[in-house]
């Protein structure tokens, strides 16, 4: 098919069918606002009505003190369980400490007296190394000189 304009023609295109796409139905994106419990806050001078009974509340003992004579220092007497606790600490961290100094001090002493024996051997290859070197360098020197 052509269309002619005057002197021109034209050809029309021939363009294909439409795709059938399905249609996509999307939901409407809801906002969900923040909701809070409002906090009630009672005004500063609030006081309870003449026909309430105040609960009195028992006030706790100050605790014992040490007054030292000489400087005129009272120090606070701590709690029992404190002191119990401390103490106990203290006999567990001594003793595991004396239990396990006495077990691995033979381990110790075998460790360093192999080591030390490496060593010795080490330097011992190492003096060698250095008479064989030393020797060397006269012969050459030697031979150099005559």
């Amino acid at each position: 098919m052509s269309a002619s304009l005057g002197s021109f023609i034209l050809p029309t295109p021939r363009l294909p069918k439409p795709l059938d796409l399905p249609v996509i139905h999307l939901k409407e994106p809801e906002a969900r606002f923040p909701s809070y419990k409002p906090m009630v806050i009672p005004p500063a001078d609030l006081e309870a009505p003449e026909e309430v009974k105040s609960e009195e509340k028992e006030e706790q003992p100050e605790p014992p003190k040490l007054k030292i004579p000489v400087i005129d220092i009272q120090m606070p007497i701590p709690e029992t369980a404190v002191v119990v606790t401390a103490v106990t600490t203290a006999v567990i961290a001594v003793a595991t400490t004396t239990v396990t100094q006495s077990l691995f001090e033979p381990i110790k002493k075998k460790v360093q007296k192999q080591l030390q024996s490496k060593v010795d051997a080490w330097k011992k290859k190492r003096k060698e190394k250095a008479s064989l070197i030393k020797s060397k360098e006269s012969e050459e020197n030697l031979k150099k000189n005559k």
